[in-house]
């Protein structure tokens, strides 16, 4: 299934939330994305694919926003090299999900609505 399909199950499965999707490959924008929903939003799931690895600037935004934030990860980074064993984003997270693929979303939200 495709993220956008997944997020439209997500969207029905969790109807009393108001869920938004941003998307960026450019850490300029991602980093402008957590300072926008940083001081408005009740909660921010973040994956932010290799700049996790390699970010101080990300996981400094996510430390100086006051929304908490769960970082999910879809594959097991515990599993893949080396370097991907280290977050700049995991010391200011809320938590860290990874390994269960699309559905590390959906953990998420149950942390959030809990």
């Amino acid at each position: 299934m495709d993220f956008e399909a997944f997020l439209g199950h997500l969207r029905r499965d969790f109807p009393d939330l108001h869920i938004t999707y941003f998307q960026s490959n450019t850490e300029g924008e991602l980093i402008d994305n957590l300072h926008e929903w940083g001081f408005k939003a009740d909660g921010i799931i973040l994956n932010a694919g290799g700049y996790t690895h390699t970010s101080v600037a990300i996981g400094d935004a996510v430390k100086a926003i006051k929304t908490p934030v769960v970082e999910v990860h879809i594959s097991n980074v515990a599993a893949r090299e080396p370097f991907r064993h280290e977050s700049y984003i995991s010391a200011g997270a809320a938590g860290v999900i990874f390994g269960f693929g699309l559905e590390g979303y959906r953990l998420a939200l149950h942390h959030f609505v809990r």
